[in-house]
């Protein structure tokens, strides 16, 4: 690790994304006393987790500290203005790790000159420990940091590596934007199970029961996904008829292709 209680893990935000990293840090084991934590009102629940780990909170970077770890968990829209009161915590052994949508590793360099940032894109899973974090770095970044980047993000699931920035706006596309689409398949296939008739409250349970349940299966096996598929398809049975209409060449593909694409288009634009 790449900071202690003398060059502290700095934590800008514990709001959703941010307090479930800061849960994971601490489940982990990470020392309270080597994280600090700057945030102007976090919600109660955050606020019972400082608490219960004495964990230290501020408003604002205090004078004279300096990070060995900046994280940056807040809003895109918020940068401009937050950037700027955070150059003196910064100093060219400071990792800067950034998990603000669609803000390029430029715009942190422009801030604070050419140290180590990484840059992540996590999801949302990640408040329940089964997220999917990318990561990009600057050339700054050492291989050590880059190991602190990968413990750091253990406390929240999976992670992995890109080496070209631009692919972020296609992981956004698939991973970032992703829960959306599933929490979507699981609202298709109730309001499908109801119009077959069954009532709302079974369907919706059905639904939901079964893509948890597919989820958990697929995180535990070593087959792939593919695999999985068949397994469960029994020639000429329930499952292929229906699959027949999933993979037709009008059928499920070629609408994920137009939704990643769509994604990944407004990903860019947001980007600048």
């Amino acid at each position: 690790m790449t900071f202690s209680p003398e060059r502290p893990l700095v934590l800008i935000g514990a709001g959703k994304m941010g307090g479930a990293m800061l849960a994971g840090w601490m489940a982990r084991g990470v020392d309270p006393a080597a994280v600090l934590v700057v945030d102007p009102g976090p919600p109660p629940e955050i606020r019972e987790l400082l608490l219960r780990h004495t964990i230290r909170l501020e408003s604002a970077v205090p004078d004279g500290v300096k990070a060995g770890v900046l994280m940056l968990a807040i809003k895109p829209q918020m940068m401009d203005a937050v950037l700027g009161g955070l150059v003196g915590a910064v100093d060219g052994d400071t990792l800067v790790l950034s998990i603000a949508a669609g803000t390029p590793v430029g715009r942190f360099e422009q801030a604070f000159g050419q140290v180590a940032i990484t840059r992540v894109m996590p999801n949302t899973p990640a408040q329940v420990g089964r997220g999917m974090s990318v990561a990009f770095a600057n050339g700054a970044t050492s291989a050590a940091q880059r190991a602190t980047v990968d413990d750091l993000l253990a406390a929240i699931g999976a992670s992995a590596w890109i080496e070209r920035e631009e692919q972020m706006d296609a992981v956004t596309a698939v991973s970032g934007s992703g829960p959306a689409y599933v929490f979507y398949l699981v609202e298709a296939m109730a309001a499908a199970g109801e119009r077959a008739g069954l009532d709302a409250d079974l369907a919706m349970r059905l639904a939901r029961q079964t893509v948890c349940g597919a989820g958990e299966l697929l995180f535990q096996s070593e087959l792939e996904a593919a695999e999985l598929r068949r397994n469960v398809t029994s020639p000429k049975g329930t499952t292929e008829a229906a699959l027949k209409v999933l993979m037709a060449e009008d059928g499920l593909q070629p609408v994920f292709d137009r939704a990643v694409a769509a994604a990944k288009r407004r990903s860019e634009e947001l980007a600048g």
